[in-house]
């Protein structure tokens, strides 16, 4: 490997690479990275230039090549930025298993998934769409409506016999044709809903930067439910996954309520203060909770 295409960045304690990178290799058809052994594969766009990056850990650190794509040190800045960002390495999260061993329930979490992240989407617009896109459709299927979007609108870069995507832009979005997102699959709904935030995305009435500088969780929450198409659970669920709120707990969550009924929380839906305890115990990790007991609903078969 060419060192002035490697970046090196060192992993921190109660973290694990392979935790992670089986989450986001779950079986499912995700458009926008590429798993092949104990690499990661992501295109990214950084002002305007397409970046192919290959990630690895090697000796206690993450090992980014850039396989296309200018080696500038801009470029390495913001790689580093968006790959502890998305692997939310500066977090402490021993504080976090310190909770979950004193809950017998959950007490294996901390050893059984041991350094799994809460893995992020640092696109704001790309969380909001991708809620949109699995309103009432279950999952496997969502990640093919997803990947007819991406494929369609988002720029690509291709290499060595594959193509990689990254998402689209609002403005691009907030041109689509109705009758095309149709032929997707999208409901009339869906549509409207996805055109609708990504022109609030592309004239700037919706933006990560301006949300996160709001004064508290709720605040940041209210900005983005004022947007048609933005719901409760989808604001939670991208104050979460692109601001690494920890707060936001997406109530009413199938996936949330079948784990926590799994582990004898709660015994039916209904038993909402049995929750709020439960998370009460949590204040300052709730998000971590729910990614925890998320990440339980699946068993990861040995190969």
């Amino acid at each position: 490997m060419n060192n002035e295409h490697k970046i090196l960045i060192p992993v921190p304690a109660l973290f694990s690479f392979e935790e992670c990178m089986w989450f986001l290799n779950r079986n499912y058809d995700d458009c926008l990275h590429i798993i092949k052994g104990n690499t990661i594969f992501k295109a990214l766009e950084v002002e305007e230039e397409m970046l192919l990056v290959a990630i690895k850990e090697h000796a206690g650190f993450l090992e980014l090549e850039i396989l296309q794509g200018e080696t500038t040190q801009e470029n390495k800045s913001y790689l580093v930025d968006y790959v502890r960002e998305w692997f939310d390495m500066d977090t402490n999260i021993q504080p976090f298993y310190d909770l979950l061993k004193a809950d017998g329930r959950i007490a294996y979490m901390a050893e059984s998934y041991k350094g799994l992240r809460l893995i992020g989407i640092s696109n704001l617009f790309e969380a909001i769409c991708w809620c949109i896109i699995g309103q009432q459709i279950n999952l496997s299927f969502a990640y093919k409506v997803k990947r007819r979007l991406v494929e369609h609108y988002g720029k690509r870069i291709d290499h060595e016999n594959d193509s990689y995507f990254v998402f689209p832009e609002p403005e691009v979005l907030a041109a689509a044709d109705p009758d095309l997102l149709k032929e997707m699959q999208f409901s009339k709904q869906k549509s409207d809903y996805l055109i609708g935030i990504a022109k609030a995305f592309a004239n700037g009435s919706l933006n990560k930067e301006a949300i996160r500088a709001l004064p508290d969780f709720a605040a940041r929450k209210k900005a983005l439910t004022d947007h048609k198409g933005i719901g409760v659970w989808t604001a939670n669920y991208a104050l979460m996954k692109s601001l690494q709120e920890s707060g936001g707990i997406p109530h009413g969550d199938i996936g949330l309520l079948n784990a926590l009924s799994n582990h004898n929380i709660i015994e039916d839906r209904s038993q909402t203060g049995k929750i709020e305890a439960l998370f009460q115990r949590f204040a300052g990790w709730e998000s971590y909770l729910v990614f925890y007991l998320w990440r339980s609903l699946t068993v990861k078969v040995l190969e």
